[in-house]
């Protein structure tokens, strides 16, 4: 138990303490960080204000502390427990019937915003959109294009439409429960789009019980299982791409480290002409991007 006799900046310090060497103990990598994160959270205040000793721990601030670094301890991932994640300079809720929206797949964005700069009034097409950050971040920065954004999840798309509202593009961008390029709900086909995004699952189905425990025990692996080599959805996409994009359309894909070749010569297989790979800031390949 976190304990603490005062509310001075002393008792915070000792407090914060307490919770780092818990985290520590439990293997979690950012420890400094996350305590410092979730004591803010508890206080419903900033990492700035905590770091000025300016908070009051009230029992109720250092109860919901507890509980949070409880969670933390058994690998929770803090943005479930902090209930969102920053994506694209906007705020997504989150929660574990999404994945939680990594840094990395901000490459997707960029790459579609590039293509998008010469065709300002693009018909987008996002696959598998979880939370909605890339539909989302797309039609925030490119005012004029019509986004749809489809996932098979309904819960998924729950909280990629309240993201919507979050950030203003309720009216905006179109969400639609289908399986890939296959509506569920709706009663006609897709159609056509000049871009086609998609950050889908690539993990190798075995390898997922050996993932981290922050992924593995709390992400949904609906969202993670991309078959026996991690390559199932690229095929699926790559099978039918050609009938959801217009003539010079411009399909954009995140892969997982290695499997930019090997998704390459799928979308090669299937009609489509590869055009780059992009790395992302860590340096590793991260996005893939064909033509019709």
């Amino acid at each position: 138990m976190l304990r603490a006799k005062a509310s001075s900046a002393s008792a915070l310090s000792v407090v914060l303490e307490q919770a780092m060497a818990r985290l520590a103990a439990a293997g979690i990598e950012n420890s400094h960080l996350d305590a410092q994160v979730l004591l803010a959270e508890a206080a419903h205040t900033d990492r700035a204000t905590l770091v000025a000793g300016s908070i009051d721990l009230t029992p109720e601030v250092a109860a919901r502390y507890e509980a949070f670094v409880g969670r933390r301890a058994a690998h929770e991932p803090v943005a479930y427990i902090l209930g969102r994640r920053e994506f694209y300079s906007l705020e997504f809720e989150v929660n574990r019937d999404v994945l939680i929206p990594r840094p990395h797949t901000e490459t997707v964005v960029d790459a579609a915003l590039e293509f998008i700069a010469g065709r300002p009034r693009a018909r987008v097409l996002e696959i598998g959109t979880g939370p909605g950050p890339i539909a989302i971040a797309i039609a925030v920065n490119a005012p004029e294009v019509g986004v749809i954004a489809t996932d098979i999840s309904a819960e998924a798309l729950q909280v990629a439409r309240r993201n919507a509202e979050r950030n203003g593009m309720a009216e905006r961008v179109s969400f639609v429960r289908a399986d890939v390029f296959q509506p569920l709900d709706a009663a006609t086909a897709l159609g056509r789009f000049d871009l086609v995004v998609s950050n889908p699952p690539y993990i190798v189905s075995q390898a997922i019980s050996g993932l981290e425990p922050d992924v593995c025990q709390f992400e949904p692996h609906l969202a993670l299982r991309g078959g026996d080599d991690g390559l199932d959805f690229f095929r699926r996409i790559a099978a039918d791409a050609k009938l959801h994009l217009v003539k010079d359309g411009l399909l954009v894909l995140e892969v997982g480290a290695g499997q930019d070749t090997p998704v390459a010569e799928i979308l090669k297989k299937a009609g489509m002409h590869p055009q780059r790979v992009i790395n992302d800031l860590d340096g590793i390949a991260r996005v893939v991007t064909a033509r019709h």
